[in-house]
């Protein structure tokens, strides 16, 4: 949910010191934060395409996005008007944070803070050439933000097509992204340590 390295970067180390309190390898537990990409092969027609979607989403679409993440129902306030305060979420804390700390920084809208989070819900946007979308994913994975990331398109099926066809050649000519799968399941191949079933080892013991 963090929009910036240096908070990224701060959520990263306290989730592994927290693994590593409890016995735990800090390479147990990955860190991948949801980034909506939007990839063009300039930066204009990537912009085009962000803002051309941007412009679909509906007053009430937006409003609704937000009221869920912060929250609170935010219908009764004027669109045009401030952030209004807003009790603390018993359902997502953290993102209710950032979005709120966000508007208060920028002194945003409502209008303005849902055309901000209805399409990426919050998480980080990068919007851009291949290159621009390998750097900003760089920056955070060798600036010790993240692990890898949750890929989210601005569309789908074409949004992922064009980042498998632009954005992953130019992470692997980086030695960023694998050329083959190192394993046959997801926790080999993101490396995950498979952990010790207790079940069986009560069983052998019981033999």
């Amino acid at each position: 949910m963090a929009q910036k390295l240096e908070p990224a970067r701060e959520f990263y180390n306290d989730l592994k010191a927290r693994v590593v309190k409890y016995g735990r390898s800090p390479d147990s537990l990955k860190i991948m934060p949801g980034v909506l990409t939007v990839v063009g092969r300039t930066r204009d027609e990537a912009q085009e395409k962000f803002d051309r979607l941007q412009a679909l989403i509906h007053p009430e679409l937006g409003v609704s996005a937000l009221s869920d993440i912060v929250g609170m129902d935010l219908t009764p306030f004027p669109l045009d008007g401030p952030m209004p305060d807003v009790p603390l979420s018993n359902s997502q804390q953290g993102r209710q944070k950032v979005v709120m700390d966000m508007a208060r920084a920028e002194n945003l809208t409502i209008r303005q803070t849902y055309m901000r989070v209805a399409t990426a819900r919050g998480h980080r946007a990068a919007v851009g050439t291949a290159s621009d979308i390998a750097d900003a994913l760089e920056e955070w994975y060798r600036g010790g933000a993240a692990d890898g990331f949750n890929i989210m398109p601005q569309v789908l099926p074409l949004g992922l097509n064009e980042f498998v066809e632009l954005v992953i050649p130019e992470l692997q000519r980086r030695g960023l992204f694998r050329t083959k799968y190192e394993g046959r399941t997801l926790r080999e191949n993101v490396g995950l340590p498979r952990p010790a079933n207790r079940f069986v080892a009560r069983d052998v013991a019981a033999e």
